[in-house]
């Protein structure tokens, strides 16, 4: 059974940071695309940043310079680290993996969710 573990959200003031973690297991396919997507109240859920298994990277325009994500293929892990945030990146932050099983099959996954709030 898939389990993605997130780890690292929290208050923080207008201006902070904070590190956000999923570990990703359970799963004996290999890991193609992570991610994280937020989910603000009474908004869709929208894209924050993809990194492929190769390194590539996305971000949502609104992020980029201020987010970096990463992963740590032997770990299974992906990370997003969050500068310069602002109120308006409160959110519910959810951890997104895409497995592979085949070049046609793969199999989509998200974590439970961890809150960010930036308040002062």
């Amino acid at each position: 059974q898939v389990q993605l573990a997130e780890s690292g959200g929290g208050l923080v003031q207008p201006g902070g940071s904070l590190r956000l973690s999923c570990a990703a297991s359970g799963s004996s396919f290999s890991i193609d695309a992570m991610g994280w997507y937020r989910q603000a109240p009474g908004k869709e859920r929208e894209l924050v940043a993809l990194i492929s298994s190769g390194g590539s990277t996305n971000y949502a325009d609104s992020m980029k310079g201020r987010f970096t994500i990463s992963r740590d293929n032997a770990k299974n892990t992906v990370y997003l680290q969050m500068n310069s945030l602002k109120p308006e990146d409160t959110a519910v932050y959810y951890c997104y993996v895409k497995y592979r099983r085949t070049i046609y099959a793969t199999y989509d996954y998200w974590g439970q969710g961890t809150q960010v709030t930036v308040s002062s």
